[in-house]
């Protein structure tokens, strides 16, 4: 049977993953499908957990679940650090919402706490002066003075940091993702010529056809 604890606990979930996949990650970083996943390993883990709670099967039975999605998830298809973050929060919120460990106030406060973390530690601006992406340079580049000078080039910033993901000599190839602090609009990747000024000239004068006189 479910006592009030777990009822509240239940219900704190629940309003928990709402938050965290829609206000929180969704709105942020705009992937339908990843918000979908969050929310349905919520649910299920958060079933789970009551379920065997219910039956005395303990915190951990718990953290052996928690580790065989971790173990599942992080063999899948990649995804960000960021999004691993989300996802490790998801299922953190379903364990704590489906065992409601101690008073009822328990589950309510960390989850609480967990939102804030997250929501800070995601904040555009918490970390408004530095981005990083993952670029591909059509040439390969062996001199680290020479990577910076023509990265720092391409996205019109300062290089905080560097790490080479791929190098191929054959294919003339660079893979690297760059940590950078923007000061102005980045440079092209190749020379644009100006389309030329369109002339406009003057139509020819119809030419008058001879006239052939009958008679």
């Amino acid at each position: 049977m479910f006592t009030t604890t777990s009822l509240i606990a239940i219900a704190t979930d629940l309003i928990a993953i709402a938050i965290l996949a829609i206000p929180l990650y969704y709105r942020r970083h705009r992937r339908r499908d990843l918000m979908f996943a969050f929310l349905t390993l919520n649910v299920g883990v958060m079933v789970v957990a009551a379920a065997l709670g219910s039956a005395g099967a303990g915190a951990g039975l718990g953290l052996g679940l928690f580790g065989v999605l971790s173990i599942i998830r992080l063999r899948s298809d990649p995804i960000s650090q960021a999004e691993v973050a989300y996802y490790f929060g998801a299922l953190a919120l379903g364990l704590i919402g489906g065992l409601a460990p101690g008073a009822w106030w328990v589950t309510p406060t960390f989850s609480a706490v967990l939102l804030a973390v997250i929501a800070v530690a995601d904040s555009p601006h918490f970390t408004r002066g530095s981005r990083s992406l993952i670029m591909t340079l059509d040439v390969a580049i062996l001199d680290r003075d020479e990577l910076e000078r023509v990265v720092a080039e391409r996205v019109g910033g300062q290089v905080r940091r560097l790490d080479v993901r791929e190098l191929d000599l054959v294919r003339d190839l660079t893979v690297l993702e760059v940590w950078y602090r923007p000061t102005d609009r980045p440079q092209p990747f190749g020379p644009q010529q100006p389309f030329p000024p369109m002339q406009h000239q003057p139509m020819p004068s119809p030419v008058p056809s001879p006239t052939m006189a009958i008679r």
